[in-house]
């Protein structure tokens, strides 16, 4: 075996363990965010809950559990949270690691292309005004208002990128910035003509992010979403690739890249705007842990791409915990925590000398 085939081995070899510690990190994460809380309940109790729920009583004993309000608390409360946060965190760092690529810009995020801006445009306008007297609209609520603000509003970037010609990164991320700002503007209307203290006070806080409206009946949709939307860019590693060297290169590979642009927009748009409608405005995520996923594994998308996902999930449990643990009885928003944990990351990130994105 030369020495090409044995550095490509223990390469492998490396990737793959850091894959298992990450995922073993989750799941004693997951296990130990089941334990705190308000109610404290010890590790191992946690534990053998969680092992009698998922093999359905084939492992795990309730005997040794002191309270049954214990299993409540874990079932019913803390374990749709932490699905929660796994699955926003995975779609924060897919819909970031993919729109960087898409826009060849080491500053893309989840947000870049407005959808932040009408999802908050959409939820202002639901919790503010409302949907009046149609019952099906008035169910959904803030959430039905911020994912279809977030769907329109990307349609309106890809319509507005492609007018004279093809969408290029450039043209995208302009369009995005001016279908933003004008969101922004009839949110700051709405706001300003509202008689509603309460209603303002909600916007503001949706705007932070937060899991607390977790929940088994919100679970499926988001599950759906965001699994099949990583399923689909895990195996599209090359076209991901191709986008980091440029339309040029990717034309003498003979890849058009305009088209698949615009199919990765409306996935992540879809990915995103089903995030924000339930957890509400969480920033950095899709911004530095793709990042710190590249000084890891690399920048081919091969092996970035689930590294990424699984840091993704990783951090915002963590988050989750820092935001229900840091202040005694009080909840945090989650995206003031993960704007204060990845801000100085980023700014690291910034000044450290060597970093090149893409490579």
């Amino acid at each position: 075996m030369n020495t090409q085939s044995l550095k490509q081995s223990s390469s492998n070899k490396l990737y793959y363990l850091l894959i298992l510690l990450l995922i073993c990190a989750i799941i004693v994460s997951a296990i130990y965010s089941l334990s705190i809380g308000q109610v404290s309940i010890p590790f191992r109790q946690s534990m053998e809950i969680l092992l009698h729920t998922v093999t359905n009583g084939k492992l795990g004993s309730l005997e040794h559990v002191q309270h049954e309000s214990y299993l409540n608390i874990i079932l019913q409360v803390r374990m749709p949270r932490i699905i929660f946060a796994l699955l926003i965190g995975i779609g924060l760092a897919l819909c970031g690691v993919v729109m960087q690529a898409v826009v060849q810009n080491p500053l893309a995020d989840p947000y870049i292309l407005g959808i932040s801006s009408g999802a908050s445009l959409g939820a202002t306008f639901a919790i503010l005004i409302g949907f009046g007297s149609n019952a099906l609209l008035a169910q959904f609520g803030v959430a039905f208002g911020a994912f279809t603000g977030a769907m329109f509003t990307s349609m309106a970037v890809l319509l507005l990128s492609s007018i004279g010609g093809k969408a290029t990164s450039v043209k995208l991320v302009l369009s995005g910035v001016v279908i933003g700002a004008l969101c922004g503007s009839f949110s700051s209307l709405i706001i300003f003509f509202a008689n509603n203290a309460e209603g303002i006070k909600t916007v503001t806080f949706w705007s932070m992010g937060s899991l607390a409206s977790a929940s088994w009946e919100k679970t499926p949709i988001l599950i759906i979403v965001v699994v099949l939307g990583a399923a689909f860019f895990l195996f599209q590693h090359r076209i991901l690739n191709t986008m980091l060297l440029g339309d040029e290169s990717a034309i003498t590979l003979g890849i058009n890249l305009s088209i698949f642009r615009k199919l990765y927009m409306v996935l992540t748009a879809l990915v995103t705007g089903t995030m924000v409608a339930y957890a509400g405005m969480i920033g950095f995520v899709g911004l530095i842990i793709p990042h710190i996923a590249r000084g890891i594994f690399g920048a081919d998308h091969k092996r970035l791409m689930l590294g990424t996902l699984l840091l993704g999930g990783l951090f915002m449990i963590w988050a989750d915990i820092l935001s229900r643990t840091l202040i005694a009885n009080v909840e945090l928003p989650i995206g003031i925590i993960t704007s204060v944990i990845g801000s100085p990351l980023f700014i690291y990130m910034i000044v450290k000398k060597g970093y090149n994105f893409g490579g």
